[in-house]
């Protein structure tokens, strides 16, 4: 035995691999040390998911592994076998005996195989099994309809010789209340008797306390005080090692290491805190998938370059999603300083079997990383994937309203209390709480397109948290409101990943893709086919101008709860695209997205933000606006905070004590000045101790150049008449041919002859905002508030005329107007401004002009019928609009 008592060698490496699909392998004892595999075997590095090789990518069944080595072999010691993590049922064989089984695809497992080893080269073969219907396992988001399945051996393999005494656990249990740790410790074998544990606690090599356990019964608790400890957080991640030294009669006979940190998380009165600090989470989902590795880093660096790109852009949490964090990525946390929030994976139904592996897999979770101080919640579920009825099965019931399902998650609730009672349990991630330390939502709002709608929702979290429980178990008032899932989507660099993985992604065509906004192949094709091709000139083009909007959304999402006092955090869907979802910061590649260097600006410790009163104004008007100071560090922050735009400059004096968030109502007003042309300027404001930050905001002209006043417009909104005739349009009462344009909102008969006959029409939406059209154009509803489909779109424009008022991707000009219905049947030539979801599906239209009969119809489903006359870039717009038909009229 080495000075360490321990030694370990890595199984990593080249292990001969086979597929079995019709279970021939056991009956032919391919287990047997010599036995002769079939010729169709191959050679794989471990570890590895078999999905990673083409040939395997649909293959689900039982897999063969096998290495031959000389396994080592210490008298009086013990030697054991370690598996990082399989997927999903593993049996292995040691020179032809069976030393064990185990189950679940994402713990790690050990088997003595001491009586098995022989003198010269072992066989060790590992039978997978992987089957094709997972429902019942945990498998979080392997497959239909998300992302590759994974299997194998995907985690390292290792074999080490260990003491027959020795020490198998200690967990480390900090008091911040008096600065001390407890330390619990497991030996075997439990019936040992005399032994003794040393524990020493050492922090940079220095020792800093110390103490004799007697062990009993195989297990010891010691309790050290710790003078002056430096606690664990993201900034300063100061971590202890602990060394337990096991002796009998005098002689050590073991020493194990491991390490922990000064930390301690709790929730209470609506509030996150951290070592008794208030904390604000600023986080990002992180799904720990890789192009052509999947479960594994495709380099070594990757999850250090991973928490390091994290922390640079203003995050100190990420959210380990649908699945365990890898031990080597929470081991980087730790040392390094971020902050994790994991959850088990999930499967899809809810028996005695999934409750039962989902509570197997929970607690081996908190066993293995109890000691990690960078985690501080725990998930137990996610959106009811496997517990409620998320997917509309005909077999399952709705967490919402199952009293046994709910009854069921308390009591594991309480259990995960037990296990662990250093940090948070969240019950089920996103809504249907039951029992949980947070209160967390998962709201995808698109912004500028839903940000009213965004804001309202905001309102009801603070207002009745209540509505996002099934039952209350515990107090919805008294947990942490956090959104942990929003974000929005701006398209990847496609040439890119395809010239990564030199062709087609396997993810481009998946079988089980029932949404067209999820399938990539034919994404090219679908682009020039579209009105998107004459608007940018390539793909990369498109994709640049997509992930700017990507992020001109989420800013102003993350900005809105950064001003509220009731919110405790956020968590951003997500750090990197993954396959085909592209919403990430990063894309799949782990590469920047355009618009990477702003985030660190929203995210940082103070923001300084503006809120105007409007985004587009006319001249001569009066901006008005709020700034609003957030501060997220327990230090005072006090102005002078600076502000310009037009030209023109300001201070507002601003001060507010360590943590927390101060309003400055209407601290700017500044006059609108004259602009010869629509024209754009940033309202900007800027602390000392805070990045700059600003507002877009667009001017238009007081009195539209583009209207001559010759133009006849009829319309049936009674409401728009005088709306019109201040604009300088004449308008009249009667639908005759001698009307320019007819401005309608419903339709008729008449309309229709008319259009028929020569002349030109524009529909509008009604006052609820939708199209009453029934004559023309055939609709696609929008969702009026969340929609993981509006998260995905993108709105642009490819009309010259409407470009004067409206950037190639609208922005904030159109604040208050986006549609609730656009125009589903249209064809490229007929787009005036376009729309499209995901990977370039639901082709449609927010304004479109087509041909009818002899004249010309066009569809503005931009809202507005009300706003027209004070929402100045919409009312602009239309009006040019109908000028530019009605000068095409009579030429």
């Amino acid at each position: 035995m080495t000075a360490s008592y321990r030694e370990t060698r890595t199984l990593n490496g080249p292990w001969e691999f086979v597929t079995d699909p019709a279970s021939d392998g056991r009956a032919d004892n391919w287990d047997a040390p010599d036995a002769t595999w079939p010729d169709r075997r191959c050679t794989v590095d471990v570890p590895h998911s078999w999905q990673e090789r083409d040939e395997y990518r649909e293959y689900t069944g039982t897999a063969w592994y096998r290495r031959r080595t000389a396994l080592p072999r210490s008298e009086g010691d013990r030697t054991v076998l370690r598996f990082g993590a399989v997927d999903y049922e593993a049996t292995v064989w040691v020179n032809g005996e069976r030393v064990g089984e185990h189950r679940g695809g994402y713990l790690p497992f050990e088997l003595d195989i001491t009586e098995a080893v022989t003198d010269g080269e072992d066989a060790i073969v590992v039978a997978v099994t992987d089957p094709e219907d997972i429902s019942e396992i945990p498998h979080g988001k392997q497959g239909a309809p998300w992302y590759q399945r994974v299997s194998g051996i995907w985690q390292d393999v290792t074999v080490a010789t260990v003491p027959t005494r020795r020490v198998t656990d200690v967990r480390a249990t900090p008091d911040l209340e008096d600065d001390t740790v407890r330390i619990d410790l497991d030996v075997a074998p439990e019936s040992a008797t005399d032994l003794t544990a040393a524990v020493t606690i050492e922090r940079d090599g220095a020792v800093v306390a110390k103490s004799n356990v007697d062990v009993d019964a195989g297990s010891g608790t010691a309790v050290l005080a710790i003078d002056d400890p430096e606690y664990w957080t993201p900034e300063t991640p100061a971590l202890y090692d602990i060394v337990v030294e096991l002796s009998r009669d005098g002689a050590v006979v073991d020493r194990y290491a491991d390490y922990f940190g000064m930390r301690s998380v709790e929730s209470r009165d609506g509030r996150l805190y951290l070592n008794g600090d208030p904390f604000f989470v600023r986080g990002a989902l992180d799904q720990g998938y890789y192009p052509e590795t999947l479960y594994r880093p495709f380099d070594d660096g990757v999850f250090e370059a991973e928490i390091r790109t994290a922390k640079e852009l203003g995050f100190n949490l990420l959210r380990k999603h649908i699945k365990p964090a890898h031990p080597d990525f929470l081991e980087l946390a730790d040392r390094l300083g971020i902050l994790v929030w994991e959850e088990p994976a999930n499967p899809t139904v809810h028996t005695d079997r999934s409750r039962r592996e989902v509570r197997e897999q929970i607690r081996g979770l908190i066993d293995r990383d109890y000691n990690r101080p960078s985690v501080i919640v725990w998930s137990l579920y996610n959106e009811e994937w496997g517990i409620g009825n998320p997917q509309g099965l005909d077999d399952e019931t709705s967490l919402w309203e199952d009293d046994a399902k709910q009854r069921y998650l308390a009591d594991l609730y309480d259990s995960a209390r037990e296990w662990d009672s250093t940090r948070l349990v969240c019950d089920n991630s996103g809504w249907a709480h039951v029992a949980t330390d947070v209160n967390d939502y998962h709201r995808y709002f698109v912004s500028p397109d839903r940000a009213a709608a965004w804001e309202d929702d905001l309102e009801s979290m603070a207002s009745a948290p209540a509505d996002n429980y099934g039952a209350t178990e515990t107090d919805p008032a008294d947990a942490p409101r956090i959104v942990s899932e929003f974000g929005t989507w701006g398209m990847c660099d496609l040439p890119a990943i395809e010239e990564y993985y030199g062709g087609d992604p396997p993810w481009f065509d998946y079988e089980f893709f029932d949404d067209p906004i999820k399938r990539p192949a034919g994404a090219y094709d679908r682009f020039e086919e579209s009105a998107l091709s004459d608007v940018f000139e390539d793909w990369s083009a498109m994709a640049e101008a997509w992930q700017r909007r990507e992020f001109r959304s989420i800013e102003d999402v993350v900005e809105r709860m950064r001003v509220r006092e009731d919110v405790a955090g956020y968590v951003l869907t997500e750090l990197s695209d993954i396959e085909w979802e592209f919403n990430g910061i990063l894309d799949y590649r782990r590469e920047e997205k355009a618009f990477h260097d702003d985030v660190a600006r929203i995210n940082d410790d103070v923001l300084v933000s503006v809120d105007p009163d409007a985004h587009a104004v006319a001249s001569g008007e009066t901006l008005t606006a709020d700034v609003v100071v957030s501060n997220d560090t327990t230090d005072p922050v006090a102005g002078p905070l600076e502000w310009s735009v037009f030209g023109e400059s300001g201070t507002v004096d601003v001060a507010l004590d360590g943590f927390g968030v101060e309003r400055v109502a209407n601290a700017i007003s500044v006059d609108v000045p004259s602009v010869d042309g629509v024209s754009e300027d940033e309202l900007t404001v800027s602390l000392p101790s805070a990045p700059p930050n600003g507002e877009p905001i667009t001017v238009v002209p007081g009195s539209d150049p583009n209207v001559d006043g010759s133009t006849t417009v009829y319309t049936d909104a009674e409401g728009l008449a005088s709306g019109l005739s201040e604009t300088g349009f004449e308008v009249v009462s009667t639908l005759e041919e001698t009307v320019d344009v007819a401005l309608v909102i419903r339709p008729d008969a008449a309309v229709r002859a008319y259009v028929e006959g020569g002349g030109t029409a524009v529909v509008l939406p009604d006052e609820s905002g939708q199209m009453a059209d029934e004559e023309f154009f055939e609709y696609r509803s929008l969702p009026e508030d969340e929609s993981w489909n509006l998260v995905a779109s993108l709105f642009y424009c490819a009309d010259e005329t409407l470009a004067e008022y409206v950037d190639t991707v609208p922005g904030w000009e159109l604040d208050g107007l986006y549609p609730y219905d656009v125009v589903a049947d249209v064809s490229p030539n007929e787009v005036s401004i376009g729309y499209v979801e995901g990977w370039i599906a639901n082709r449609s239209a927010a304004v479109a002009v087509r041909e009818v009969g002899d004249g010309r119809v066009g569809a503005f489903t931009f809202r507005i019928t009300d706003a027209y006359g004070t929402q100045p870039v919409g009312t602009a717009t239309l009006a040019a609009l109908l000028e530019d038909l009605a000068a095409e009229e009579c030429s």
